[in-house]
């Protein structure tokens, strides 16, 4: 079974769209029986997305450092809540955990995590497979921004490239399952 750490909001978002693309995306992984790895909580897209896999019959650990665990309302019906003591902690235990790395709508946190994920694979630190969700074009101006970073040298074509996006779950899965790293 491959994890997938997904970064998206604690909150819902105005867009109901954002609530229906994260319940789709755990039905779609628990059906591919493929694990979730996320920051654990029960609120807004975070539990969207972890309810949807736990009913859909999957598994779903949720990583929350111990200070967050009240603040953002622990999800405790997961396979595994693990505990940690740092945010630091959080981020090299959910990307530990994963084989590969989706994005979804989110805030400031969402946005930080998924550019450190990205950046340890330029690093090479990690060779998994990153994607964005772009749901109801939350994401356009952002991947712009990376495309215009491309055009004006600061950013490798080939990382921009390495970069997935699309617009609907099943279709993102695709492509970064297609990119997995299978045991040798």
């Amino acid at each position: 079974m491959s994890r997938f750490c997904v970064y998206l909001g604690s909150r819902e978002g105005h867009d109901p769209q954002f609530l229906e693309a994260a319940r789709r995306l755990g039905v779609e992984l628990a059906q591919r029986g493929h694990g979730l790895v996320y920051g654990g909580a029960r609120v807004g897209l975070m539990g969207t997305l972890a309810d949807a896999v736990m009913t859909a019959g999957g598994e779903a650990i949720g990583v929350m450092p111990d200070h967050l665990v009240e603040r953002e309302q622990a999800h405790h019906g997961l396979s595994e809540l693990v505990r940690v003591r740092n945010m630091h902690e959080r981020k090299a235990s959910m990307a530990a955990h994963a084989d590969a790395f989706i994005v979804l709508p989110g805030g400031i946190g969402t946005l930080e995590e998924f550019f450190e994920a990205w950046t340890w694979h330029y690093l090479g630190l990690h060779d998994k497979p990153i994607g964005v969700l772009d749901t109801a074009g939350f994401y356009a101006p952002l991947l712009a921004f990376l495309d215009n970073t491309v055009k004006h040298g600061f950013l490798n074509g080939r990382t921009r490239a390495e970069l997935i996006d699309a617009t609907e779950p099943a279709e993102l899965l695709d492509a970064l399952e297609s990119r997995l790293a299978l045991p040798s």
